[in-house]
């Protein structure tokens, strides 16, 4: 199954879902991006930089490692942070690192009426057959 395909399929698992993609960090690029409605391409480039900045940020990492220190884990090049939630005035934005790939993030956002609990829920199963189709 295509990216493009997988993608798809997210956006109608996930409750209330305008938009779903796929970011590689270490690139800073939008590999991947369904939507129900059009949005300017400056707001998309957007997605990628943003995201990396939630998960590779400098307060970020350094916040890792802290919490790595004080836990006594060893520094492996393993991320603590795995999945972020983002709850705005009317959207709900889910961001969870790969598994097979830490550096490339899957997104989505969905309306705040949706239920929250089932969009982590669909998100991650979408992420692992986003990841087998790849």
């Amino acid at each position: 199954m295509s990216l493009e395909r997988s993608l798809g399929e997210i956006i109608k698992s996930v409750p209330s879902c305008l938009a779903t993609g796929w970011v590689d960090m270490d690139t800073g690029m939008l590999l991947g991006v369904k939507t129900v409605d059009s949005h300017p391409q400056e707001v998309l480039d957007l997605v990628a930089a943003a995201t990396s900045d939630l998960f590779q940020g400098t307060n970020v990492t350094t916040i890792e490692q802290l919490f790595k220190k004080s836990r006594g884990v060893e520094d492996t090049g393993q991320h603590y942070f795995q999945e972020i939630l983002v709850i705005s005035e009317n959207l709900i934005h889910v961001f969870i690192r790969g598994k097979k790939n830490p550096s490339q993030v899957l997104v989505t956002v969905s309306r705040i009426d949706a239920n929250l609990g089932m969009c982590l829920t669909k998100v991650r199963l979408g992420l692992k057959q986003l990841e087998a189709s790849l």
